[in-house]
């Protein structure tokens, strides 16, 4: 699709990615690589006596989550894309806590898309993840990329 194409589709829901296991594995590469080792991350042990009744994890983790499962969806690419960064969000809020093992996908609504120079093309996203079996999503946020064509 062309930019053009995609900036059409500005309020609709355009993509949704498959399901991705939060495993303990990952949640503790999270911990080791952030340096963030708080108990409900990486204790089994401590965290069942926690309203979460075991390890969840990291908020942050979840939010991180948000290229990887991008590419496991069928989003609309732009033709010619060179490169895309990320912007950064306008909000984002942690609803619920994806304990270990828990599934999540990612489900894209278009908020904007806008060419901000010859090339260069903004899109904000509503990116709320969910998690399989569960009534409240982990987040919502609004995350914005910058596209270069």
């Amino acid at each position: 699709m062309t930019p053009q194409e995609i900036a059409e589709k500005v309020g609709q829901q355009i993509g949704t990615s498959e399901w991705v296991e939060m495993s303990q594995e990952r949640i503790n590469k999270f911990a080791d690589a952030t340096g963030d080792h708080q108990f409900i991350h990486v204790d089994e042990e401590k965290a069942k006596m926690t309203p979460f009744g075991g390890t969840i994890a990291h908020g942050f983790l979840t939010l991180s989550m948000i290229p990887y499962l991008s590419a496991k969806s069928e989003l609309p690419r732009p033709e010619g894309v060179k490169m895309g960064v990320n912007y950064g969000g306008n909000k984002t809020r942690f609803i619920n806590p994806v304990r270990s093992g828990k599934r999540i996908r990612g489900h894209w609504k278009l908020l904007e898309m806008v060419e901000k120079r010859p090339g260069q093309w903004q899109q904000t996203h509503e990116i709320t993840i969910e998690i399989e079996g569960e009534e409240k999503p982990a987040l919502i946020a609004e995350w914005i990329t910058q596209l270069f064509v």
